[in-house]
């Protein structure tokens, strides 16, 4: 059997023709097509049906991050359009803070037409609902094909989440070759989003509407939530020929005491809805796996690296690893988990809680594939074929499918 780390991406491209791409989303989120593949059989549905495929006492999980608006657009004197596309936060590193400062924070960036920004600051005068303050951009450092950019404004009743709000423009994925519209502010985001910061949709979740969230509630469907923020990260394809030399993007999540305890309770019945909670499920197994050998881990310690799962000797229960998440917040009196994944789920991953998937459909020799064929083992042509096959919608705004690859 071929090593994880010697797969070839080529191996996981298909033919995607524009036109099955979807530009925009249906107008009633849950009227779209859902693909169930149970234990290799396929079939078409509509995702308003979703509830009479999951057993009642299952979890299903959902990421509630929030998309925000991450694009500031700047002009210079010179007539130059500079886009600076906040990725993540640097100082203060922590989102809900960095949203709350007055006077200046410090974002890792991407920076649109950079050859024109060599030096200095660029800056606008921005009206919010707490008056107007004159908001300057300054890069500070360059981290590869990003940068740090430090912002700072002269109105202290302004916060920086203001400033997003004011003149920010939500980033809707690059594959749509057209620009952000009024209305993505609320078909991109999920009816359950809720904690700011990430620049990409969990896609998957935004199928769901209050009525199917509520038919699911009265089969006995335990319904929990975790955080995963999305980076840009998750729209660039493998370069490499082999993935063994694509760095994965690290991702930052959040999960309560709560819900760790809701998934020992379900321990068998986990179904994640997205990708993002499939790769926050599987990390906290790894986050569990450092606390057996290191029960006084830091917080640095605890982030689980991209190739950890495929280098692990040791093993243990799902269940002592989650038992083990729990006794370090106790130690540490916490009811919030708070680490980083840049975890790499491709074939010859071993799934140790995720029992089955909601999902879209992804792009050619994209990461996202390669979580696909791992929970399928390797059957993922057979599903994209008859999506194709069957004029079901790609990508983002696209249709989605239930993955159950074994009886639950």
């Amino acid at each position: 059997m071929i090593k994880t780390e010697e797969i070839r991406i080529e191996e996981f491209d298909y033919p995607l023709p524009d036109e099955r791409i979807a530009k925009f989303p249906l107008a009633k989120r849950d009227t779209s097509k859902l693909l169930v593949y149970n234990q290799g059989d396929i079939q078409t549905h509509t995702f308003g049906d979703l509830t009479q495929f999951i057993p009642s006492g299952s979890l299903m999980v959902f990421n509630n991050t929030k998309v925000i608006q991450a694009r500031l657009f700047f002009q210079k004197t010179t007539g130059a359009k500079i886009e600076i596309f906040c990725l993540e936060p640097i100082a203060p590193h922590d989102y809900l803070l960095s949203f709350q400062q007055t006077q200046t924070c410090t974002w890792l960036c991407m920076i649109g037409n950079l050859k024109k920004w060599k030096e200095g600051q660029l800056t606008q005068t921005i009206e919010t609902p707490h008056g107007s303050t004159v908001l300057a951009a300054e890069k500070i450092a360059t981290r590869g094909n990003t940068h740090e950019v430090c912002f700072s404004w002269d109105n202290p009743s302004v916060t920086f989440a203001d400033i997003l709000d004011a003149i920010g423009e939500l980033p809707i994925p690059p594959y749509l070759n057209r620009r952000t519209e009024e209305s993505d502010k609320q078909t991109y985001q999920t009816v359950y989003s809720k904690i700011e910061g990430s620049v990409a949709a969990p896609t998957a979740g935004l199928h769901f509407t209050p009525e199917v969230l509520e038919k699911l509630q009265a089969k006995q469907v335990d319904l929990g939530e975790i955080t995963l923020h999305v980076g840009a990260g998750t729209f660039q394809p493998v370069k490499s020929d082999k993935i063994a030399d694509h760095e994965m993007h690290t991702e930052f999540i959040s999960v309560t005491r709560s819900f760790i305890e809701k998934l020992i309770a379900h321990t068998g019945k986990v179904i994640a809805v997205g990708t993002t909670s499939v790769r926050t499920l599987e990390s906290l197994y790894y986050i569990g796996l450092i606390l057996e050998s290191n029960p006084d881990a830091t917080s640095e310690e605890l982030k689980v690296t991209q190739w950890m799962p495929y280098q692990q000797t040791t093993e243990i229960s799902a269940e002592k690893a989650l038992n083990n998440i729990l006794s370090y917040l106790d130690r540490h009196e916490s009811d919030v988990l708070m680490s980083e994944t840049q975890i790499m789920i491709a074939p010859g991953f071993t799934f140790r809680i995720v029992k089955g998937i909601v999902t879209n459909f992804h792009q050619p020799k994209s990461t996202l594939l390669l979580l696909v064929s791992a929970f399928l083992n390797g059957n993922w042509k057979a599903v994209y074929d008859y999506a194709l096959d069957n004029d079901y919608r790609f990508l983002s705004y696209g249709d989605s499918s239930l993955l159950l690859p074994n009886a639950l």
